[in-house]
């Protein structure tokens, strides 16, 4: 009897519909032979509504108790979804983050798992029960309640995935895999069927929704492979795994893009050892993820330093930064939040020449200028004017021939 962990997005689960629709699902699942565990998120737009909610009461809830409320969402839909199998005879029982033994540290609002303890999650199979996890959620030491952030429940699956050893995590949601370019903005995107970690990991990090980096970073740290699909179709979806063919390798993979870009400037830096971590330590400490950072030639020993964040924190990253600039001596601190960015992936530019000319000529050749620049081995990422962002997904996907299949 094969073990298998499912996931379901709250798009799966968005209605009583799809909520008995993923139920039916589950269901022949568990008719295969298999026991299955399922990992269950907040039902549509319900995590926005009850933040929304949360603002309208107090203008800086406590993040612990945010998180208690947030995690509300998801143990509204595993227990639906409980009572769904309940309907059609299926033996089935709902367990929250906690009981499902996600230990987490304590950073309210993106916490961090620990450790997985399984044992009434092994207890309920040994019982005969499918066992529906509210993901999105785990707790501290001290007991208290805690989320890991948007995207979190595909974090869940696959830590239980590891954590009760099953061979594979099914990621069900709205979309049928992974494309080489957001359907929405080319509609000639084709599918994959299946992609490495690493590439994944690219994609997730750098605009692709359809998975979250940290999910994908714990797949390829335990080496489970990870199935993303419809829970609309029977569409075979894409496989997220180590084993990516050779010719598969030789080329650009997929167009990514992030509109929740913006980008702080601070002007006429003082150029001397200790300025950057006086900068970015403070960043670091206010939870402030900073994504791509450029400085300028030091003339006189004068720099401009430029950072990226994401859109939805510029403000608090402005509050941070403004104060260090004054501190250092710095002549201004600008930001401007008009902005996204546009990445191309592939584990063929590893050691191939050519593809940041190809992908600069392609974006020149659409009047797109680029602002920012940033790298690794298998990405070139640019940033440009959110405006132009929908263009130059298009423009890219076409200069690397990505409609055309493997």
């Amino acid at each position: 009897m094969a073990l298998i962990v499912q996931k379901y997005g709250g798009s799966s689960v968005a209605d009583a519909e799809r909520i008995k629709n993923v139920a039916r699902r589950i269901a022949r699942t568990r008719d295969g032979g298999n026991q299955v565990v399922v990992v269950v998120s907040a039902m549509g737009d319900t995590t926005d509504g009850l933040v929304k909610l949360a603002y309208q009461i107090c203008e800086q809830p406590p993040k612990r108790e945010l998180d208690v409320l947030l995690s509300t969402g998801e143990i509204v839909s595993s227990t639906l979804l409980t009572m769904a199998l309940h309907s059609m005879d299926y033996a089935a029982i709902s367990l929250t983050g906690a009981q499902a033994g996600i230990r987490t540290d304590s950073a309210y609002s993106r916490a961090r798992i620990l450790r997985v303890e399984a044992k009434r999650v092994v207890k309920e199979l040994e019982r005969g029960n499918i066992v529906i996890v509210a993901g999105f959620q785990g707790i501290t030491e001290e007991m208290d309640v805690t989320t890991l952030g948007r995207g979190g429940s595909d974090t869940t699956a696959v830590a239980l995935a590891v954590g009760l050893g099953a061979g594979e995590c099914q990621i069900y949601t709205d979309v049928e895999g992974v494309f080489t370019a957001d359907p929405r903005l080319v509609p000639e995107a084709k599918k994959l069927a299946e992609i490495g970690y690493e590439e994944m990991m690219e994609l997730a990090s750098y605009g692709a929704r359809v998975m979250h980096p940290r999910a994908v970073e714990l797949g390829e740290l335990f080496n489970i492979p990870i199935l993303v699909a419809s829970s609309l179709t029977q569409d075979p979806g894409t496989l997220i795994h180590g084993e990516v063919a050779m010719e598969v390798r030789n080329k650009a993979r997929s167009v990514a893009h992030d509109l929740d870009v913006a980008k702080i400037t601070i002007v006429g830096v003082p150029d001397h050892p200790g300025i950057a971590a006086a900068i970015f330590g403070p960043l670091a400490e206010a939870g402030i993820s900073v994504d791509t950072i450029v400085q300028n030639a030091s003339t006189e020993n004068i720099t401009d330093l430029t950072f990226t964040v994401a859109r939805s924190q510029l403000d608090e990253a402005m509050a941070v930064a403004e104060p260090i600039a004054g501190s250092i001596g710095a002549r201004d601190c600008v930001s401007a939040a008009n902005l996204g960015k546009v990445s191309i992936i592939g584990t063929g530019m590893q050691n191939t020449p050519g593809f940041a000319a190809r992908m600069f000529r392609a974006l020149s050749e659409a009047g797109i200028n680029i602002q920012l620049i940033t790298t690794s081995d298998i990405r070139i990422t640019c940033i440009i004017d959110e405006k132009q962002v929908r263009d130059a997904v298009r423009a890219l996907h076409h200069a690397f021939e990505l409609e055309i299949k493997d």
